[in-house]
């Protein structure tokens, strides 16, 4: 009976090393990549993700690298639906005004 608990009790402690070890490992190894140079893909992306950032933070309008032909193509459609849809700035969500409808009672 005794060994039987022993056994119990060192299968839980195994577990729980085992447990610990691995949660220990998996942080090392995060710290390590950090600690260590990237690989130079790594480093290429993360670079382009930074440039990117700083180009649509400068771009106006959030569009980055926009070139003449993009702009223009822009307002050539913005062009059409105004001419489709009637006048009105087609750059914002339209506003809906709803009005209450007047109920009336009916007789039974």
């Amino acid at each position: 009976m005794a060994l039987h608990k022993l056994f119990q009790l060192s299968t839980l402690l195994r577990s729980t090393v085992s447990l610990t070890v691995r949660r220990n490992v998996g942080l090392s190894a995060v710290l390590f990549n950090k600690a260590k140079n990237l690989d130079p893909i790594q480093q290429l992306f993360l670079d382009k993700i930074h440039d990117y950032a700083t180009k649509s933070k400068a771009a106006p309008g959030g569009i980055v690298d926009a070139g003449p032909s993009y702009k223009k193509g822009v307002a050539e459609e913005i062009t059409k639906l105004q001419r489709l849809y009637g006048t009105g700035d087609l750059t914002k969500f339209p506003e809906f005004k709803f009005t209450e409808p007047q109920l009336q009672e009916v007789a039974k």
